[in-house]
C-alpha cells in the first residue's frame, strides 16, 4: 500500500512532549503512523486498530519487522466494538480517516466516494470523536488530520463530547494556494484558546519548504 502525505504529516506532527505511555492509532492502514510514533516516543504500549483484512495483515507484518515490534500490537476490529469492549485508556490517540474530495476529477471522485461510503459505515465522525473521548485519559491528546473544508464540522462534533482544540495546523500545498487543503488538530479535555499556525509543503513541485523538511526528515532516507 502507498504511504500518503497525510499519514506522514500526522505521524510527525502529533505531540509527544507529554511523554505518552500508551498510544492508539485508529484505522492504522499500513501501520505507518503507529510506527512513526514508536520511533518518536518511548511509549511502552502502541496499539493500532484496523478493520480492513488486507490492511490489517500488512500492518501486522510491518510491526513484526520493525525494531519496535515488542511495543506494537494491531487489533482487527470495528471501532465501535473496540471502544465498547476495551478497558484501556490512552495518553495519545491518532486517526487519519478516509475522506471524500468533492472537487476531485470524476474518476477520483468515484474512488473517493467508495472510500467515503466504507468510512461512513465503519467510522463516521461522530463515532470517532465519541470513541476517542471514551478511550482518552483525562490528560491525554487526540489528534486527527482531516480536509480543511470539514474542520468546523469536526470541531463542533468534538466539542459536544468534551474535546477541545489545543492546536490547529492548516496545511497548504504551496504558498500561492488560495486555501488550506488539510487541518491537523490536537484535542484535549480542557477548553482553551488553541494555538494556530500554517504549514506549507512545497516551494514548487518536489521542492520542499524548510518547514516541511524539518518536520518529516527523520522518516525519509533521502530528504
Amino acid at each position: 500500500m502507498k504511504i500518503g502525505t497525510d499519514g506522514v504529516l500526522l505521524g510527525a506532527w502529533a505531540p509527544v512532549t507529554h511523554f505518552p505511555d500508551a498510544i492508539l492509532d485508529i484505522g492504522t492502514g499500513t501501520g505507518i503512523i503507529a510506527l512513526m510514533l514508536a520511533q518518536r516516543s518511548d511509549a511502552e504500549l502502541i496499539d493500532a486498530l484496523e478493520l480492513d483484512d488486507a490492511a490489517y495483515e500488512q500492518a501486522v507484518s510491518n510491526f513484526e519487522n520493525a525494531p519496535w515490534g515488542d511495543r506494537l500490537f494491531c487489533y482487527h476490529a470495528h471501532l465501535y466494538e473496540f471502544a465498547t469492549e476495551i478497558e484501556d485508556k490512552y495518553d495519545l490517540i491518532v486517526c487519519n480517516p478516509p475522506y471524500f474530495e468533492g472537487n476531485a476529477p470524476l474518476t477520483e471522485q468515484k474512488n473517493s466516494a467508495r472510500e467515503q461510503a466504507r468510512f461512513e459505515d465503519a467510522m463516521p465522525f461522530d463515532l470517532l470523536v465519541a470513541s476517542a473521548r471514551h478511550l482518552l485519559n483525562t490528560n491525554g491528546i487526540f489528534c486527527v488530520i482531516i480536509p480543511n473544508a470539514r474542520e468546523e464540522e469536526f470541531l463542533s462534533l468534538a466539542s459536544k463530547t468534551g474535546l477541545y482544540p489545543s492546536k490547529i495546523t492548516r496545511v497548504k500545498g504551496t504558498a500561492a494556494a488560495t486555501s488550506p487543503k488539510r487541518s491537523l488538530i490536537a484535542f484535549t479535555t480542557q477548553e482553551t484558546n488553541p494555538e494556530e499556525d500554517t504549514l506549507i509543503i512545497e516551494i514548487q513541485r518536489h521542492v520542499y519548504t524548510s518547514q516541511y523538511i524539518d518536520l518529516v526528515k527523520d522518516f525519509y532516507l533521502k530528504m
